[in-house]
């Protein structure tokens, strides 16, 4: 049994294109028990507090401002933080304007633009 070159050309061109197309597994950073927040950023793990005084606590599992009663779950996508309390929909989202190891930059839900530091 001889197979024709061109029917074994399209065979690896079907096989890479398969290989290429189909989207690579991630591992969720959340669950793999580091100390990586949900998103996996570790510059906003920690104490931030804002000019105002007002203080914000992120953990790898939980997001909380200072005048709230219970911190809230949440996951990062792209620049953005999504907040929702015990996974009720909707999520609170907060944009991420400028991060680094001792200053946050967050839009509020109300587009109002807070500067915080460990």
């Amino acid at each position: 049994m001889h197979l024709k070159p061109s029917l074994f050309i399209v065979f690896i061109a079907g096989a890479t294109l398969l290989f290429f197309a189909c989207p690579k597994k991630k591992q969720s950073l959340s669950s793999s028990g580091s100390n990586m927040p949900s998103g996996g950023n570790p510059k906003l793990i920690g104490e931030w507090q804002a000019k105002d005084g007002s203080k914000l606590k992120i953990t790898n599992k939980t997001f909380a401002e200072a005048d709230s009663p219970e911190p809230e779950d949440y996951f990062v996508k792209g620049d953005t933080i999504f907040t929702s309390f015990q996974g009720n929909l909707p999520y609170t989202k907060y944009a991420i304007k400028k991060l680094d190891e001792h200053s946050l930059e967050l839009f509020t839900p109300d587009s109002v633009v807070m500067d915080y530091t460990k």
